[in-house]
């Protein structure tokens, strides 16, 4: 049988590893050799349980979308990550790595963000814990996120603009990783996805399983068993779907179904359908994915959705999608902008650009009616507003 999950030196399959400059050996090192531990102690358990209860807010409901299930012929649950505090499931990770961190003596914090729903949810544990820290975001993201940043700002966290390359997600990793380069001694690097070199996707990954470890107690309850029929979710780096699915690698029983950002068409030249597109290299710390040109560079990726906008993939998808575990459809813009607007105008939940996504993708399967479906929400759309705004001001102008 197949195995989904990490090995001990790192690798998901022929994915994953630990690619680093000599300097940040150490502190790899230390974190691989720290992580589990940490987390299997009663006493991170304690704390980050109780954390995810009453500073987060968990467990997030599982919600039965009747407008989604009479649509699509089955029944449709919305698991709503989207009414965490700091509305996404980011929170979730960093909480987790900020107890991590503290209990290995780190004093300072770094993070990159895209949509800067990773950003705000670093700043936020920061300013809980107490501790400095600085977020480095590309300046194309500082713009079409502009709220997001003043939130990051007013939690005390400094945002840096960078400048370098599409000055999107992978260039403001690209400088948290110089940063961590620069202070490996008392910084820690919290890593928003399930990317960079190990522990990183693995500890991410287990971080996120909250999603579907509440899941297989919901469903218990309202369907009489623990799995589902399908699980949809966005994949960008890959930290929603890993927590959704991480309790059902093994169950052949329960389908996977990710949405990835086809952009303006998969064969456009602007799109992050990198499943669809990439070929094996290395990028930030790990052996993965990447869209890349014939001689190794790395693509520049484009979605509307900021928090999709990555030419890389986290390792335990790249390892799925390749043994056929997950199937991986390319979603485009206008595919999950009017996705977004439909769930607003019929349930009433206003979904992230990402979580869009995945809802456009429940057109392109073929349920049946007996078939249950956990889709998961990982984010509200406040952050994309504007982007909604632009949208349906060009739907009235056509």
């Amino acid at each position: 049988m197949q195995n989904y999950s990490v090995d001990d030196k790192g690798y998901y399959g022929e994915f994953g590893g630990s690619y680093i400059p000599e300097i940040l050996h150490r502190c790899v090192t230390e974190l691989q050799d720290s992580y589990l531990k940490i987390m299997e102690s009663e006493e991170f358990k304690k704390e980050f349980d109780l954390l995810l209860r009453d500073y987060v807010g968990r467990p997030s409901p599982l919600y039965l979308s009747q407008q989604l299930s009479a649509r699509y012929g089955c029944k449709i649950y919305l698991k709503r990550e989207d009414l965490n505090h700091t509305g996404a499931h980011k929170i979730n990770n960093t909480i987790g790595q900020i107890l991590i961190a503290r209990k290995m003596g780190k004093t300072r914090i770094i993070a990159e963000t895209g949509a800067g729903q990773h950003g705000v949810a670093t700043a936020t544990v920061c300013a809980l814990m107490q501790m400095p820290c600085t977020v480095y975001m590309g300046k194309i993201d500082i713009e079409r996120q502009a709220v997001n940043v003043k939130k990051m700002e007013m939690l005390g966290a400094k945002v840096v603009p960078v400048t370098s390359g599409s000055m999107t997600l992978k260039d403001a990793t690209n400088d948290a990783i110089r940063d961590w380069c620069s202070h490996p001694e008392d910084t820690h690097y919290i890593i928003g996805s399930t990317i960079g070199p190990h522990p990183y996707p693995d500890m991410v990954a287990r971080l996120q399983s909250v999603i579907s470890k509440e899941i297989k107690v919901q469903l218990l309850e309202k369907e009489g068993r623990d799995y589902p029929d399908y699980l949809v979710a966005c994949v960008g780096g890959g930290s929603n779907a890993a927590g959704t699915i991480y309790e059902y690698l093994d169950n052949e029983k329960v389908k996977i179904v990710l949405a990835e950002a086809a952009g303006k068409g998969i064969d456009s030249g602007y799109s992050a359908a990198t499943i669809h597109l990439g070929k094996i290299g290395v990028l930030h710390g790990c052996k993965t994915l990447l869209m890349q040109t014939e001689d190794g560079q790395i693509k520049e990726a484009y979605s509307v959705s900021a928090g999709l906008d990555y030419p890389g993939i986290g390792p335990i998808h790249a390892n799925m999608a390749t043994h056929h575990r997950s199937e991986v459809l390319a979603i485009s813009d206008d595919e999950a902008l009017q996705a977004a607007i439909e769930l607003t105008q019929k349930e009433g939940i206003i979904p992230a650009l990402e979580s869009a996504h995945a809802l456009a993708a429940l057109n392109k399967v073929q349920f049946n009616p007996e078939e249950v479906v956990v889709l998961t929400l990982s984010g509200r759309g406040d952050k994309d507003l504007e982007t909604y705004f632009d949208y349906e001001e060009q739907l009235k102008s056509k």
